[in-house]
């Protein structure tokens, strides 16, 4: 017996020997690296293969989400490491003979038509091409390049989007995204939700001061970031300091048509381990109408401080105050000459990353958010008699005066644990608990009144990730526990496979597929309203939405070209709006009383023709219908028409020319016809909003290294449109301006 014991003891000793020796073999035989761009920025996802002198793969991994990478050399005695990524230039480093001291950091360089590394398809670091997910990225360049201050002009070159726009620079600015509502589109800052409590948010105050660039994703994503994600998301990237410069501030000024003026300044750098980035800017304009004069001030930072390789503290915050006069749908009638609408918005947040082994890293956040809008109009206009060319109301309109005041709050708490297993393909599982605690004053200040709105919401996400080299799969759930709705669950699956690797006229060719469930609780007026005309109802169900998505993304031409096509397929259900509940005197509820569809197809190509010029365009056809109208006496919203203001086919183009010292731009717009309602009872009515193309050139001379001058010109054509009816858009304008670098 005691023999036995021995011999099981000396076999155990045995057994840990030889799995010791095993272990320390492999450590000292794998080779520890970093992929990189030409930037320095890590670049995640590279396939990285060790290849001997035959060219024959002796292993495989990738990089993880800050671009390291470990793989095996055993055996190996005259091998190379290469690195390579869809969008960039493949890299390559010889092992040496001792591997000891080799830590090899490659470069990647950028394609003609480089690929983005985005984080909102997934949570984390990733290519855009090997995600499933459909994703428009504006970076830094594409910012300065087109000038522009406002967000949603930019969001204007993005397929499946149209952005309506009431009137001048600063009025109510909506977003509707592959036939969503206006309500459906979730927009966030640096992770940070924007949207007011039910998904309701105007883009006229958002400016891109201090933003590194924008992600635009399509399809339901609520699976990942809960309520309100129907039919996309839209997130705002803050600005970082460059770890490896030193302070640098840039200004500039502009001046130009509708008494335009507008003035910036950023700056940005790291010092000791800390990095910073700080944005200003302050604008203003008459606009076209009388009273619609717009002012703006945006202030943005960010600060991070890396404490080591594993641990950073981030800080980010922005605030943004906009005022503009509210003359109303001045193509019908008279303006409202003392009407205005002021929005102050405010969002600061705090998180901390830690990755505690090679394998798991954990994140935990906390962000606050402040809207506050006034709306107001003391003085009664005199009445007047809608007309527009031969069209005119049968009665005359009457002014009414109101002053509201709504405060709308968020407490976001976050924690994020992501497991990674690397290998051949890597396994990505991310578990993350959202808490959102919204509150809501609404004040009447002429009825004396305020309503108060507290809802505490509770999501729950699970993802799992395969990664490999040719792609990845995605499946994803959340548990959201709603104060408003209850529980609900929402699924999403995203897969992207590259079905041909290529390197020459035809390259790599990327099949998309993505299906998923959204959801969306009710607005707080919707849940908690007492006016007779709009009562809440506390029973609503949330409106939710099933999205689905196939494409093809097509590199061509040695990287010099690229071609995406995606057919999609989205339903919208149980749609909130009110209902009359007493016809005697016009009292009516909020019910889930609606239901849409909208499918369609979106193209879009990049092109570097030449070192100095770049082309790229778009085309969206939106095949959309109500099922089950929300206003089904209205002519324009009954079933069977098409959605409201979507547009059936929607297209941009654009040009970039650089060369030396100057650089120039030329971009299209096209909007068709759409379905719209005049809302003044003209007779005949109009019941739709005609197409148009919009042209916009500009140019900038850099005159030296730290002095520009800029010229930008918008609707080249003079073309007199209106987005909604009744709110005439700018005509020709023209804007200069210098900038400075220091």
């Amino acid at each position: 017996m005691a023999r036995t014991t021995r011999a099981r003891q000396l076999f155990a000793v045995l057994v840990l020997s030889s799995l010791l020796h095993a272990s320390l073999f492999a450590q000292h035989a794998a080779i520890t690296g970093i992929v990189r761009d030409t930037s320095g920025a890590a670049l995640p996802r590279a396939s990285v293969r060790l290849v001997d002198a035959t060219g024959t793969t002796r292993s495989t991994t990738l990089s993880d989400a800050n671009g390291r990478f470990t793989i095996d050399s055993a055996g190996c005695t005259t091998c190379a490491i290469e690195a390579a990524l869809t969008g960039f230039i493949t890299a390559r480093a010889t092992v040496p003979a001792d591997i000891t001291t080799f830590h090899p950091s490659l470069e990647l360089g950028v394609a003609p038509i480089a690929d983005a590394i985005v984080v909102t398809p997934t949570r984390d670091a990733a290519p855009a091409d090997l995600v499933g997910a459909n994703i428009t990225v504006f970076t830094a360049t594409d910012i300065a390049a087109r000038g522009t201050m406002r967000a949603a002009d930019l969001l204007r070159e993005s397929p499946g989007v149209a952005v309506i726009q009431s009137g001048g620079t600063g009025n109510v600015t909506s977003l509707f995204m592959r036939g969503g509502e206006s309500s459906y589109t979730k927009v966030l800052l640096d992770g940070i939700p924007l949207n007011e409590p039910g998904g309701t948010f105007n883009f006229a105050n958002l400016t891109t001061t201090n933003l590194a660039r924008v992600e635009v994703v399509r399809g339901a994503q609520s699976a990942l970031f809960g309520s309100d994600a129907m039919a996309g998301v839209v997130q705002l990237v803050t600005a970082r300091g460059a770890a490896s410069r030193a302070a640098q501030l840039t200004a500039s000024v502009e001046t130009g048509t509708y008494a335009t003026s507008r003035g910036t300044a950023a700056l940005n750098g790291a010092h000791d381990g800390w990095d910073y980035s700080l944005g200003a800017a302050a604008g203003t304009t008459d606009n076209r109408a009388p009273n619609n004069v717009f002012t703006n001030r945006t202030l943005s930072w960010s600060a991070g401080h890396r404490f080591n390789a594993n641990v950073e503290l981030r800080t980010v915050g922005r605030t943004e105050y906009g005022k503009a006069g509210a003359p109303g749908a001045t193509a019908f009638g008279r303006p409202d000459m003392d009407a205005f609408y002021a929005h102050q918005d405010v969002v600061a947040g705090a998180s901390l990353t830690a990755a505690l082994s090679p394998r798991w890293s954990q994140r935990v956040s906390y962000a606050y958010t402040r809207s506050r809008q006034d709306s107001t109009n003391l003085i009664a206009d005199p009445s007047y008699v809608p007309t527009y060319g031969a069209s005119k109301a049968p009665f005359a309109f009457s002014d009414f005066t109101y002053d509201t005041e709504n405060v709308l709050e968020r407490h976001v708490a976050n924690y994020q644990s992501t497991w990674t297993f690397t290998g051949a393909a890597t396994q990505i599982i991310t578990a993350a608990v959202d808490f959102d605690g919204e509150r809501g004053a609404l004040k009447d200040q002429l009825a004396k009144t305020v309503v108060n709105a507290t809802r505490n919401n509770l999501g729950i996400t699970l993802q799992h990730q395969l990664a490999g080299a040719r792609g990845s799969l995605v499946t994803s759930g959340r548990v959201e526990r709603n104060d408003s709705f209850g529980t609900t669950f929402v699924p999403r699956v995203s897969a992207a496979f590259v079905l041909l690797r290529g390197a020459g006229a035809i390259g790599d060719t990327t099949l998309k597929v993505n299906a998923g469930r959204g959801v969306k609780e009710p607005t707080v007026l919707q849940s908690f309203s007492p006016n007779a005309f709009f009562r809440g109802n506390p029973d609503l169900q949330p409106e939710t939405s099933r999205t689905i998505d196939a494409g093809l993304v097509q590199r061509l031409a040695h990287d010099h070209v690229r071609l995406e096509a995606v057919w999609f397929d989205n339903r919208y259900r149980d749609l909130i709006s009110t209902r009359t509940t007493n016809p005697a005197t016009f009292e009516a509820q909020y019910f889930n009383i609606g239901n849409t569809r909208a499918r369609g197809l979106e193209l879009s190509a990049d092109a570097a023709i030449t070192a100095a010029l770049r082309l790229s365009g778009g085309y969206t056809f939106t095949d959309s219908e109500v099922i089950d109208s929300t206003s089904p006496s209205s002519a324009v919203l009954k079933s069977g028409n098409t959605l409201f203001r979507r547009p059936r086919h929607s297209a941009f183009l654009r040009a970039g020319y650089n060369v030396g010292v100057v650089h120039a731009d030329l971009d299209g717009q096209y909007v068709g016809t759409r379905v719209d309602s005049d809302f003044a009872s003209l007779s005949p009515a109009l019941t739709s909003s005609g197409r148009y193309w919009l042209w916009n050139a500009s140019a900038t001379v850099n005159a030296t290294s730290r002095v520009s001058v800029f010229v930008r010109v918008q609707n080249l054509g003079d073309v007199d449109y209106m987005e909604p009816l009744g709110y005439p858009a700018w005509r020709r304008s023209v804007h200069t301006g210098l900038r400075l670098t220091f």
